[in-house]
């Protein structure tokens, strides 16, 4: 019988602080309350026992130690994997299908 994964997120962004690419792992993303263009990630995952010292995975552990939650710009984020046997698919609160974009002014006249 297969155990069941339970499913979390893998979320890869350029930390913009320094500019390194930097991957995390987390239960949950939803809308940040900071407004449009931004994501909240909380209830980060770290792998603490692994026989394997991994120094990159400990570092983040120690910078996340007592985040909460951490919002990002969509414009840092490069990727957001779902992973898990129940995969329900990232929902927004604030549906966002409805944005208009303006054409550009011609660059020629």
């Amino acid at each position: 019988m297969k155990k069941e994964v339970p499913t979390f997120f893998v979320v890869t962004f350029r930390d913009p602080k320094d500019g390194k690419v930097t991957t995390l792992k987390a239960k949950s993303i939803y809308d940040s309350p900071l407004g449009l263009g931004f994501i909240c990630i909380s209830g980060f995952i770290f792998e603490t026992n692994t026989l394997v010292v991994n120094p990159e995975a400990e570092d983040l552990a120690k910078k996340f130690k007592d985040t909460k939650s951490l919002h990002l710009s969509l414009y840092s984020i490069l990727t957001i994997e779902e992973i898990g046997q129940t995969h329900e698919g990232l929902t927004l609160q604030k549906d966002r299908s409805n944005l208009h974009i303006l054409p550009s002014p011609d660059a020629t006249h």
